[in-house]
This record gives C-alpha cells, structure tokens and sequence, in this order.
C-alpha cells in the first residue's frame, strides 16, 4: 500500500508520517520533497529558478519512479507531501496504480491560522506562509475528500485515526472533516 498523506505546509504532515510507518509491517517514509529540492537546485546551475518543484513534469516522473522502486523492497510506503494543484495530485496517483492499486489519500486539515502559528513556532520562512495558505485554500476542495482534522488535535490522535481508517477500508473511504 502507498498512502499519499496531503496537507499544507507546516500541517504535521512529516511528524505524522514518521510516527505512522512503525505502526505498518515492511513500511518507510519516502519523502519526494528531496527529489523536488534536487531538481531545483540543478535547474538554478543552469540558471533557470523554479518557484514550485511540483511544476516540473521531470519531478513527478521521478516521483513515481522512485515509489515504484522502493515499492519492491517495502510493503507500505508513507508519503507526506503538499499537493495543492489536483491535476498534478491525480497524474501522481494514476501513476502509483500503475504498480500498486491501494493508494489511500488523506488530507490533513485545519484552519490556515492554526497552521500559519505552527509554521511561526518553527521559524518558517516567508514562502511557507504563503504556500500554507494556497494549500488551505484548495484543500477544502471535493478532490480532497478523506480530510482529516488536524487543527486541535496531537499527532499521536491523527496517527491512531490514521491506522483505524487504514486497518478498515470502508471507513478510508468517508470525509472526516
């Protein structure tokens, strides 16, 4: 199983994935934000700056390419990352059924003052701040139905709602926000 675990940055996303693939047999994080960061600093060599990673059709390509990899090794694969944009959310998913057909998305949610406050805790920087709120925007959008609340809640609570909806498919399927 692959689970995309969507949220806005500074959401939790990160914290939550960690703490949910010792929960999963045979599981790891894979993190395609390296890929992306990568891909940036190469295109900014060559003098070409990029704002979003996620722009670059190369980053989703990889991106499907290195679940499809680690796929062989690991069983359940946990990827946090910040899709905003549906169409590039749905060309990584369309891939990923290429080779494995469980893909669980859920959506961590909360309201864009939470998650700039947690961003301003960290030391964020200022495009965090914009980008976290670009995400809240679109992720109150139907593309992203199985929302989790991630507002007031402890990652250990989102981590246990996680593995309940995982453990029981018929409940991964209903919105929660």
């Amino acid at each position: 199983m692959i689970i995309l675990l969507n949220g806005a940055f500074g959401i939790g996303k990160t914290t939550v994935a960690r703490m949910l693939v010792p929960r999963l047999p045979r599981a790891v994080l894979f993190n395609p934000e390296l890929i992306g960061s990568a891909l940036q600093r190469s295109l900014r060599v060559m003098g070409r700056d990029v704002y979003d990673f996620q722009d670059l059709p190369s980053w989703r390509r990889w991106t499907i390419a290195g679940l499809r990899t680690t796929r062989k090794f690991f069983t359940n694969i946990v990827v946090p990352m910040a899709f905003s944009n549906v169409e590039y959310l749905e060309q990584i998913r369309r891939g990923i059924r290429r080779f494995e057909p469980d893909v669980p998305h859920f959506c961590l949610v909360a309201p864009v003052e939470v998650v700039h406050d947690r961003i301003r805790r960290r030391g964020g920087e200022p495009w965090a701040y914009k980008r976290a709120s670009e995400c809240c925007m679109a992720h109150e959008s139907e593309a992203f139905a199985i929302r989790v609340d991630a507002g007031d809640r402890t990652p250990e609570d989102i981590v246990e709602e996680l593995f309940r909806r995982i453990q029981s498919p018929a409940s991964a399927q209903s919105d929660c926000a």
